[in-house]
């Protein structure tokens, strides 16, 4: 997922996100605000994923969510 359209598009990606990943909370997400490193941070922390893997599946939630 590019950073910038991330970033721009926050606020309707969030729920998408929190769908996803559902042990993220809304502080995390408020925290994150559109950071995609920080996003990959919290992931890794809450399910204990590969940095590797995360950008795989932060990948192929962009195309689906395009």
């Amino acid at each position: 997922m590019n950073a910038d359209i991330l970033k721009g598009n926050w606020k309707q990606v969030k729920g998408k996100i929190k769908e996803k990943w559902g042990k993220l909370t809304d502080d995390d997400l408020d925290v994150i605000e559109g950071k995609r490193d920080q996003l990959i941070g919290k992931i890794q922390e809450r399910y204990g994923l590969s940095k590797d893997e995360i950008e795989k599946q932060l990948d192929d939630f962009d195309r689906r969510a395009a």
